[in-house]
């Protein structure tokens, strides 16, 4: 693989002033729809995007979720343990693949969903971009992605480099999870510059914003109608989504109370619109200051 630069002879640089490694057009997820899950740290994004799975799942889709973050416990809920991850395990053989099985690092979670965890290097000594690069190229090596109807990415936090935008690279539609806060709603007005940077070079488009952990959406969707973006979704703070958690398992397996079938319901709404597809979006992200200015609450 090559470094790009924007003073590279090869193809055009990723973004203004990136210097990624570029996408293989032989490593790009091909029959599949790919998703990307982007948000502020600690925002839910695993919680959305296992769930989001799972409603796949429940409308006779075959998912694979992977897990991008080196604390590898993006699946937990649908596997109901943590899982050793790419990185982990291909280092017990060198990093020679070929010696790896898919029951290595891959395990079927709940009503199905496969679930992979590409972890990451120890803090301070490594690329993400690198990581979800060596999983994809192992799950194509090993035929997986086949037979798979739907790819998630979840994402690790906030749009800090070029290598945790990597999974944008592979996906369709890019998804940010948000809650009706200034500090994540400023997150993803980065998050929205990021998808646009890479939406130059590839494929990705921004599909819009899921609301998560609040009971009201006034300034998410202050913000959508600012940048000229929709809001896909509105998850409550439900009490059932965090047990979920501490339980372990997806919130399909939480019972019949009526606030969690609304969840349920709104989920597997989701999932049925994004499978039906999703108009891009053509959000303009503010610039820092303007946000800084915009965000208020009374």
């Amino acid at each position: 693989m090559n470094l790009h630069s924007p003073s590279s002879s090869f193809s055009p640089p990723d973004g203004d002033g990136s210097v990624q490694v570029q996408l293989d057009p032989a490593d790009k997820i091909k029959g599949a729809k790919v998703f990307a899950v982007y948000g502020k740290g600690g925002i839910g994004k695993s919680t959305t995007s296992s769930n989001l799975s799972a409603a796949f799942s429940k409308l006779g889709h075959r998912v694979l979720q992977i897990g991008c973050d080196p604390k590898h416990d993006s699946t937990f809920t649908l596997t109901k343990k943590l899982m050793p991850t790419v990185i982990d395990v291909l280092e017990t053989v060198e990093f020679h693949a070929e010696e790896l099985r898919p029951e290595d690092y891959m395990f079927e979670g709940y009503n199905g969903v496969m679930c992979v965890e590409a972890g990451g290097p120890p803090a301070g000594t490594g690329c993400g971009g690198y990581v979800v690069g060596q999983t994809v190229k192992l799950l194509k090596q090993h035929h997986l992605l086949e037979e798979t109807d739907v790819v998630i990415f979840d994402v690790l936090g906030d749009v800090v480099c070029g290598g945790f935008a990597a999974p944008l690279q592979h996906a369709e539609r890019a998804l940010v999870v948000a809650a009706n806060d200034f500090d994540s709603i400023f997150a993803m007005n980065r998050i929205v510059a990021a998808i646009a940077a890479k939406s130059k070079n590839y494929d990705v488009r921004l599909a819009g914003v899921v609301a998560n952990r609040s009971k009201d959406t006034d300034e998410i969707d202050r913000f959508c109608e600012k940048v000229g973006m929709p809001r896909l979704a509105h998850f409550r703070d439900v009490d059932a989504i965090r047990r979920s958690r501490l339980k372990k398992c997806t919130l399909f397996e939480m019972g019949d109370d009526p606030e969690v079938i609304a969840a349920q319901d709104e989920y597997l709404r989701l999932a049925a619109m994004l499978w039906a597809g999703v108009d891009p979006s053509k959000a303009q992200p503010m610039k820092d200051r303007d946000i800084f200015d915009f965000l208020g609450f009374e």
